[in-house]
């Protein structure tokens, strides 16, 4: 079977997040500090972490440690927890987000009152596990796919996500090599199946182009005949569900001479992705990137016995 030629490799420009558009792997510090304060609001409550209150005064040096091989990513998260559980603690990372970390590295030192390190412990390793973990099932598809060669498709994830944890999960795509597709209902227009229920796609596309002229357009096709429609419609892209890559490629192949972007999405898995990928489609988008990554295992460990103030005892 003759492999169609592939679109261009370069997403049209009206694409709002190519060439590096949101590219940094750092989430955004509002996004980071409401996050954080949620947590411990529901993780320590009041009056406070009534285990850590019966300590001693003490200064506490524990240890960051990756137990499992994989990416960072959750930094700006964890260390907002110190800061805010006790400005006095102070954490010094020895790698970055989008770094890859090996099972029994080190990831970062902490110091401060053991009662503050200990009270701000599980909410900093829920962050670091759960954003890390996405950012490892990211980077395992991004090097399944590069099994396509260069010209292959670049990898996204899509809108399901934690609610309130969007954009530190997306931040955690792009730690892990991969690309964002829109961040919410408002960065451009999509037409799904249930959209057009009871609209055509020319409609459609006719209506957003009305109303929403400085916005992408998008379509989801899960056959070939809506391809076309999209296309006689002009959509400023397709979104192609649920196909086999022999019809992925089918529909690559009517896209020719269209500036059309074109990403593929539904089922694909670390075993699949690269034959996807080599289909000539410009992104291949994956749910479970968010939704259902595993966590990765990271820990805190106590370095330093602490050094407890002296203290008279109580003789009530």
């Amino acid at each position: 079977m003759t492999r169609p030629e592939p679109v261009s490799t370069t997403p049209p420009e009206r694409d709002p997040y190519a060439d590096g558009v949101r590219s940094s792997v750092d989430p955004p510090a509002s996004a980071v500090h409401a996050a954080v304060e949620l947590a411990l609001a529901e993780d320590v409550g009041h009056p406070g972490d009534l285990t850590s209150l019966l300590l001693p005064p003490a200064t506490m040096t524990a240890r960051i440690v990756a137990r499992a091989a994989g990416k960072l990513a959750g930094r700006a998260c964890a260390t907002e927890v110190f800061a805010q559980v006790d400005p006095a603690v102070s954490v010094s990372w020895q790698a970055n987000d989008g770094d890859p970390v090996a099972a029994g590295q080190t990831l970062a030192t902490v110091r401060g009152p053991q009662a503050s390190v200990l009270t701000a412990e599980r909410s900093a390793l829920n962050f670091l596990s759960h954003l890390s973990g996405i950012a490892t099932e990211v980077a395992r598809y991004v090097a399944a796919a590069a099994a396509a060669g260069p010209a292959g498709a670049r990898i996204r994830d899509t809108r399901k996500t934690t609610p309130g944890l969007r954009l530190l999960e997306k931040a955690a795509v792009r730690a892990g090599g991969g690309h964002n597709h829109r961040m919410g209902l408002s960065d451009w227009v999509m037409f799904k199946d249930n959209h057009l229920a009871d609209m055509t796609i020319a409609d459609g596309v006719a209506a957003a182009r009305q109303r929403w002229p400085d916005r992408p357009v998008y379509v989801e096709c899960d056959r070939i005949d809506q391809v076309d429609d999209a296309l006689a419609a002009g959509a400023d892209a397709l979104l192609l569900d649920n196909m086999t890559p022999e019809q992925v490629r089918a529909c690559v192949a009517r896209t020719a001479g269209h500036d059309c972007l074109l990403e593929v999405s539904g089922g694909i898995t670390p075993e699949t992705v690269a034959e996807y990928a080599a289909t000539g489609v410009h992104y291949v988008s994956v749910g479970r990137l968010t939704n259902s990554a595993p966590a990765l295992d990271i820990a805190l460990d106590v370095d330093e016995a602490p050094r407890t103030a002296s203290i008279a005892p109580s003789r009530d």
